[in-house]
């Protein structure tokens, strides 16, 4: 599965069974984190295109958050290609 992440255009692929996150790291690519188990909030950013499932039963996204799109990508597995706006991700290289 192939994770795109705008505007800084970085494009990794996410290893069957890793978080958004994890592939994002092993991808050197660094996300807002923090908890890293779905309740800080820290990482909650929008997709923009794709699908997710996760972790937890219910993640700190509130139920009109997630019609808007937002997900925790610490607790988020992708279940395709996602596209996520994160506006404040680095490199880590």
């Amino acid at each position: 599965m192939r994770v795109r992440i705008e505007p800084a255009g970085f494009d990794f692929e996410a290893p069957a069974g890793a978080t958004l996150l994890q592939a994002a790291e092993a991808a050197g690519v660094e996300l807002p984190s923090s908890c890293r188990n779905g309740t800080c909030r820290t990482c909650l950013c929008r997709m923009l295109s794709g699908q997710v499932r996760y972790r937890i039963e219910w993640p700190g996204v509130s139920v009109d958050e997630k019609a808007e799109g937002y997900v925790l990508p610490c607790v988020a597995e992708p279940s395709g290609d996602v596209v996520l706006d994160v506006p404040y991700a680095a490199s880590l290289a």
